[in-house]
């Protein structure tokens, strides 16, 4: 099939309407993961809940997120948007995964400082929005970058639960005109324009962060 430069000018708009959705799912979703995430590390410690909870988000995170998807699709009242269910699913799934990086992040607060706490006799909510927190989100901000552009590939997954994201919009593009390769090639170029900065930024982060 020869590239036909016309007609990949013309499927920009449609594939930029994908890429807000795209967008959009992977920016709610994460900041679902990200809030999510920190109230399970919490109540992983938590007597008699963690272990619960660890159970629960173990499962979570060791089941395919596209499986988790369709499932969560069929179960789904109809009134429920495909798009919903979708930013949902992705929070929850990568939740489980920000959950181990803010318990290594508190682990690895040093031990003196909880005791120091209990010394002062520190309320808990004094204890970690004053001194565990601020110390143990910096030494977990680039894992964390990381799971964002992680969670920006997963987002063609929503294909499969008929949200119109830019790969949804790139088959359907291809199926209508019966020409593939340059809806395909955009999206990709598009993802690749995305990501690249993304990754670019995190690593800064992560050198900037290295030795803290």
């Amino acid at each position: 099939m020869n590239w036909d430069t016309e007609f990949a000018i013309s499927i920009i708009p449609q594939l930029l309407q994908g890429l807000v959705v795209t967008i959009q799912a992977t920016v709610i979703g994460y900041v679902v993961a990200l809030i999510l995430g920190l109230a399970v590390a919490i109540l992983r410690r938590v007597d008699y809940i963690g272990p619960v909870v660890f159970v629960v988000f173990e499962f979570i995170r060791t089941t395919p997120v596209l499986v988790q998807l369709l499932f969560v699709f069929a179960l789904a009242p109809p009134t429920v948007a495909p798009l919903t269910i979708g930013i949902s699913v992705l929070g929850v799934h990568y939740a489980a995964y920000t959950a181990e990086v803010y318990r290594s992040g508190i682990e690895g607060v040093a031990k003196g400082q909880w005791e120091a706490c209990r010394a002062l006799s520190l309320p808990p909510l004094r204890v970690w929005g004053a001194v565990v927190m601020p110390q143990a989100i910096r030494k977990v901000i680039p894992p964390l970058g990381n799971y964002l552009i992680s969670m920006f590939k997963d987002t063609p997954y929503l294909f499969a639960i008929t949200v119109p994201e830019m790969m949804f919009m790139a088959k359907a593009i291809g199926t209508e005109a019966f020409r593939s390769m340059e809806a395909y090639t955009l999206a990709g170029l598009f993802f690749l324009a995305v990501s690249v900065p993304s990754a670019v930024i995190i690593r800064r982060l992560e050198r900037r962060y290295a030795a803290v």
